[in-house]
């Protein structure tokens, strides 16, 4: 009644619907995700969660948050490291030498760049072509 008073609350009240609707959205797909990316439940589990989540998704994703809120975050974290993991791994092997002659030719240019002296050139050199 009051928005229909004051034109500047209706706004405000329309914003405010369209951001919780906005936010229960976003609630819905992040435990949808959570369901099918965990690892602990089994196939059966998963689909009666989605079943209840269809059909009553309102108390679905409530019950969900207070069920598995605690180790919805304790998965994300465990993702997050292994993204870590696997982006370093892949940067070390990206910015690792491919070969000998690399190696070699960068010893060298250290060397002309008197980085190193002729005796640590020699004993990296000894070292690459050992392996």
């Amino acid at each position: 009644m009051l928005a229909y008073i004051y034109p500047l609350l209706g706004a405000f009240l329309t914003i405010l619907w369209f951001c919780l609707f906005f936010i229960w959205i976003w609630l819905l797909f992040i435990v949808f995700i959570d369901i099918f990316r965990s690892h602990d439940m089994g196939g059966f589990a998963k689909a009666l969660w989605v079943i209840f989540l269809i059909f009553l998704p309102m108390i679905g994703v409530l019950v969900y948050l207070i069920a598995r809120g605690g180790s919805m975050h304790e998965r994300a974290v465990q993702r997050a490291q292994q993204q870590e993991q696997a982006f370093r791994g892949y940067v070390q092997q990206a910015a690792a030498p491919t070969g000998t002659a690399d190696q070699l030719s960068k010893l060298a240019d250290l060397k002309e760049r008197g980085v190193i002296t002729d005796a640590e050139f020699e004993a990296e050199k000894a070292k690459v072509l050992a392996s």
